[in-house]
């Protein structure tokens, strides 16, 4: 949905740009076809880069490929087991060559894994996206953009105490986590003994 956005955005700054031109995107039509078409196979690259990023559209693109593969598994099963019945019930088959089932099942497990990667990085993106909207929900407003502050920000004073609040956190576990591996390595020595 982001690089949908962002290429929406895209578009709309080309159509101010040839707007903003002197004469307008009319005056010169022989200039500006070749600069456009530049312009949107660019943006159409930009946006097929961001689409390979997008865990959701990746599952989206692997599904049908998915659906190919497991039909094609079925078709070599079902053809591998028509020859092996002819054989063992004594008839003679043609000799034309049976497609190995093993590599098609490969190629469908190959797919699976990646589609299971795919949903693993959505839901990673989603718990982190849910995780920084929990514990720095509201924004602070701009001195630079007073005029867009919402009700739901919050001051300065409160952010500095969220964010002092936070690295106090990080600096206790990081402290604990020494101390757990000062431990475990034999290098603390107990208090009180000499």
């Amino acid at each position: 949905m982001l690089a949908l956005h962002e290429a929406r955005k895209n578009k709309q700054s080309v159509k101010m740009a040839a707007q903003q031109q002197p004469g307008g995107p009319m005056s010169q039509p022989g200039l500006q076809q070749p600069t456009s078409l530049q312009q949107q196979q660019q943006q159409q690259q930009q946006l097929s880069q961001q689409q390979d990023f997008d865990p959701v559209h990746r599952f989206k693109m692997l599904i049908p490929q998915l659906k190919e593969s497991l039909q094609n598994v079925m078709k070599i099963a079902s053809l591998n087991l028509a020859h092996n019945t002819t054989i063992d019930n004594g008839i003679k088959s043609s000799d034309a060559a049976v497609q190995r089932f093993d590599k098609s099942l490969e190629e469908f497990y190959a797919l699976c894994d990646q589609l299971e990667l795919c949903l693993r990085l959505a839901y990673e993106c989603l718990s982190q996206s849910i995780d920084s909207a929990k514990h720095s929900p509201n924004l602070v407003p701009t001195a630079t953009k007073p005029d867009t502050v919402q009700t739901e920000s919050m001051s300065y004073a409160q952010y500095l105490g969220m964010i002092k609040s936070q690295i106090s956190c990080a600096k206790d576990i990081h402290n604990a986590l020494l101390e757990c591996s000062k431990k475990i390595a034999g290098k603390g020595q107990p208090q009180g003994i000499m």
